[in-house]
C-alpha cells in the first residue's frame, strides 16, 4: 500500500465556547461564553489537556508523520513524498532500488541503519529523489540549509517550488535534492523529551465529529457540513494562507509560544496573511478542497506543529457539540 504527500483562499467575531469532556458519553460539550474573547490561560480550556512543547525535529520518522492521506499511486508526481507499507520479502536495498533513490536516503528519512530489520506492515517514508528531508527551524534560511547538507541552494528552491527569494517558514518540510547528512551517522530525532506548557490551552477549532485520528502531520480530522465555521484555537499571527495539495485551502497560524496550528480543506477564508488574530476568532469555513475524496467529504484537517495535538487522545467518533 502506498500513501502520498504532494508539495504542490480567501480572504463577525464568533462566540467562543468552554470545552467540557464527557468520557462516559465520549463527547466534548461546549458552553457559549459570548461574542468576544481575549487569549489567555483562563479562557476556553480543554480540561486536563495541556499541550506539550518540543523542539522542531530536523528529521521526520514514519512515527512522526503518522498515517498520511491516501492518494492513488498512479497519480504520483515527481515531487511527491510517499509512505510505503512494507510487504513480505521486502529489503531496504530492494525498496530503495524500487523507488530509484539511494539506500542512504531511505535510511536517513526513516532513522534506520543498514542492519535494521523490516517487518511486514511497517510504514516507510520514501523521498521523491535522493537527498534529505528537513523541517525548517526558527532563524534558518535556504543558504544555511544548503550549506548544512552540502546541497545547491537553487535546486532546493526549484524542487520545493519556493519563491525566487527562497522564502520559507518555521515548520516547513523541505526536500533537499542531493543533500547529505552533516555527520556520518543518522541523528536522533528531536522531540523525544517533552516539556509541559502549564498555562497553554487551545479551544476546539470547530464543532463536528472526529473521523480520523493522528495522521500527517500531527493532525486530526473533524467532519461536519461544508460552511461550518472554523475558529482560531489560540491567538497568534497568520503565517500562511494558500491552496496546496493535500490541504486545499488552508491557514497556518504562529502562536506566541512557538506552536503552529494549521486548518485545512477550507471552502472560504476570511482572514489575511500577516493578520493578528484572537482566540475564538472565525478564520473561515469547513469545505472539501484538497484531498477529501471518498467518504471523508466536508471536514477540517487540524494540525499542531511543535506540540501534541490536544485532541489526539480522543477516539474516532467523538462528537464535538456546542451547547
Amino acid at each position: 500500500m502506498v500513501s502520498i504527500i504532494s508539495y504542490n483562499y480567501l480572504t463577525s467575531s464568533p462566540s467562543a465556547y468552554f470545552a467540557e469532556i464527557s468520557a462516559s458519553e465520549n463527547k466534548l460539550n461546549f458552553i457559549n461564553i459570548g461574542p468576544t474573547v481575549q487569549p489567555g490561560p483562563d479562557l476556553v480550556l480543554i480540561k486536563d489537556a495541556s499541550l506539550k512543547f518540543f523542539a522542531s525535529p530536523v528529521f521526520i520518522s514514519p512515527q512522526v508523520l503518522g498515517t498520511i492521506m491516501v492518494r492513488p499511486e498512479e497519480e504520483k508526481e515527481e515531487r511527491d513524498i510517499i509512505q510505503y507499507t512494507v510487504k513480505e520479502g521486502d529489503s531496504l536495498f530492494n525498496i530503495a532500488k524500487k523507488f530509484g533513490i539511494t539506500l542512504e536516503t531511505l535510511l536517513w528519512a526513516n532513522d534506520l541503519q543498514k542492519s535494521s530489520i523490516l517487518k511486514s506492515g511497517q510504514k516507510l517514508v520514501i523521498l521523491p529523489v535522493s537527498g534529505i528531508m528537513h523541517m525548517v527551524k526558527a532563524g534558518e534560511n535556504i543558504n544555511q540549509i544548503a550549506k548544512t547538507y552540502r546541497a545547491e541552494e537553487k535546486e532546493i528552491i526549484d524542487f520545493n517550488e519556493l519563491s525566487k527569494e527562497g522564502e520559507i517558514f518555521v515548520e516547513d518540510i523541505l526536500v533537499i535534492p542531493g543533500g547529505k547528512l552533516p555527520s556520518p551517522t543518522p541523528p536522533v530525532i528531536a522531540g523525544t523529551s517533552e516539556t509541559a506548557l502549564p498555562n497553554s490551552y487551545f479551544i476546539i477549532p470547530c464543532q463536528g465529529k472526529i473521523t480520523q485520528g493522528i495522521h500527517f502531520y500531527n493532525a486530526i480530522d473533524i467532519a461536519n457540513q461544508c460552511g461550518t465555521p472554523v475558529f482560531a484555537t489560540a491567538g497568534g499571527k497568520i503565517q500562511v494562507i494558500d491552496n496546496k495539495w493535500p490541504y486545499g485551502g488552508y491557514i497556518r497560524i504562529l502562536h506566541p509560544n512557538g506552536v503552529v496550528t494549521l486548518y485545512g480543506h477550507l471552502s472560504k477564508i476570511i482572514v489575511s496573511t500577516g493578520q493578528n488574530i484572537s482566540q475564538g476568532q472565525v478564520l473561515g469555513y469547513i469545505g472539501n478542497t484538497g484531498r477529501t475524496i471518498g467518504a471523508t467529504g466536508c471536514h477540517l484537517h487540524f494540525e499542531t506543529r511543535g506540540a501534541v495535538n490536544p485532541l489526539a487522545k480522543y477516539s474516532v467518533g467523538t462528537v464535538l457539540n456546542f451547547k
